[in-house]
């Protein structure tokens, strides 16, 4: 046991890195699974790349921990330094670069939903702020070399160390009780309390780790325990801090779909609005007059629909798209800040911001008075860019869309359907697909020689 404490190698350790192989794995596999079952397409901006840097983070936080434990330190290797992998990996570009990006996180939540208003800073330029003092630690740490041929280093040195990472965990808080009133619909409030709870048990652990290896280090049996609790929390903080929920809601939901067995396509099935599914057969019908104006036409959703499988097929759906899912928004109450300001960001994101998805062609100036709106859940937000799209889609796909096959589609179907519900009033016939309530002596299906008549009859006779 005294060789393998020293060396490595113990049964303990071949234990504890399988389940850092496995949580690796995981953590890919959770990235990676919703886009890859659900074929959601990546998302753009900070959304995205926040979540992609706590995965890389992740993965460097694992790796040190690895290296610090297994790996046999040479002075002629740079790649085999103690400072590199104790100090850089392990901080700025690990634990510490993990924090910083779940600190962006809630930065974000908190001015969206408490401040009502997009963030005034970029993520990255926030990100790379918070990560200064990691930086600049690890910098002046790898300056004065106080780490040993163990790669530890003394109590003068550890105690700033772990100060750093618990005033990390302590800012975490404080930007978590900000958001704490909020009625998060996506499990943003669950996550941000499980991130805090594991990473400060994490340093609660590391710090009884190091104990327990500088102190006691006559004892072969606390080093090996010490080193297999440091890399088992390990793998449990980066599997346990991850989420998409803050930055990815719909994401998040996609990916607990078994457990929930609900499906959401889009965030208004995901926000409970009323009528924003697919489209029901047996809707109101109404005829389509092409004199009347657009707008007033869109209100139609049937209208709405062959008109925005025109425009996809043009490869200028994203006006008609954005009409509709603004018209979701609409939908909200007023009364219900926090379901009009996720409906809001999640257009935002997709139409508006520079390189979204599904940018809109508009003006400079609405494109600005969004970003810089006071208020995310204000009812006249879009109407702006809707007058400009408006416009857009009366000149351009309107005049097309009237000699078009799918108007020509439309109008069939509507003529068929008004049809079929005239001769439902006129004969009183029900064609839905429920049972019918005629009565048999008075149904022109049955037939004189069929048993299921002579019943009816018989049961009609009784009651006559």
């Amino acid at each position: 046991m005294a060789a393998c404490a020293s060396k490595g190698g113990c049964p303990s350790d071949y234990v504890a890195l399988s389940i850092a192989v496995v949580s690796m794995i995981s953590l890919l596999l959770k990235v990676t699974l919703p886009y890859l079952i659900h074929k959601i397409p990546r998302p753009k901006g900070s959304s995205f790349w926040l979540v992609a840097i706590q995965v890389i983070a992740s993965f460097n936080l694992l790796l040190s921990i690895i290296a610090l434990n297994f790996l046999k330190f040479r002075k002629r290797h740079w790649w085999r330094s103690c400072y590199l992998w104790a100090v850089w990996i392990e901080g700025p570009l690990g634990f510490g670069l993990l924090l910083s990006c779940r600190i962006t996180q809630i930065f974000q939540l908190y001015y969206i939903f408490v401040k009502r208003r997009l963030p005034p800073i970029r993520s990255y330029i926030f990100l790379s702020l918070i990560l200064l003092p990691w930086i600049a630690s690890a910098a002046f740490i790898h300056i004065r070399k106080p780490l040993n041929y163990r790669c530890h280093m003394g109590t003068v040195w550890i105690i700033p160390v772990m100060g750093l990472h618990a005033l990390y965990v302590v800012s975490l808080i404080a930007f978590t009780g900000a958001v704490r009133h909020v009625e998060f619909r996506f499990h943003e409030l669950k996550d941000l309390w499980r991130g805090i709870l594991v990473s400060a048990a994490s340093i609660g652990i590391w710090v009884a780790a190091y104990v327990m290896n500088e102190v006691r280090e006559d004892i072969s049996w606390l080093e090996i325990a010490s080193r297999f609790l440091l890399l088992v929390m390990t793998s449990v903080l980066v599997l346990a801090f991850f989420s998409f929920s803050i930055s990815q809601p719909l994401i998040s939901l996609m990916s607990l779909r078994k457990k929930d067995h609900k499906e959401y396509k889009t965030m208004s099935q995901a926000l409970g609005i009323h009528d924003s599914g697919i489209l029901l057969q047996r809707e109101p019908i109404s005829i389509i007059d092409p004199n009347e104006p657009l707008d007033k036409l869109l209100l139609n959703r049937r209208f709405r629909q062959s008109f925005m499988e025109f425009a996809d097929s043009c490869l200028a759906g994203e006006s008609v798209h954005f009409y509709d899912e603004v018209q979701q928004f609409d939908k909200i109450p007023i009364q219900d800040p926090v379901r009009r300001i996720y409906m809001a960001r999640h257009i935002i994101e997709k139409y508006i911001a520079a390189g979204a998805p599904m940018e809109v062609n508009i003006s400079h100036r609405i494109r600005q008075e969004i970003l810089s709106t006071n208020d995310l859940s204000h009812t006249n937000l879009f109407k702006n860019t809707l007058g400009e799209l408006m416009q857009l889609m009366k000149l351009n796909l309107a005049k097309d869309y009237w000699s078009s096959i799918y108007f020509m589609k439309l109008k069939d179907e509507v003529s068929m359907r008004t049809v079929d519900h005239e001769l439902e009033h006129a004969s009183g016939w029900n064609f839905s697909p429920r049972l019918s309530s005629v009565h048999c002596s008075d149904d022109p299906f049955q037939h004189e020689h069929s048993p299921r008549y002579s019943a009816c009859h018989s049961h009609d006779s009784k009651l006559q």
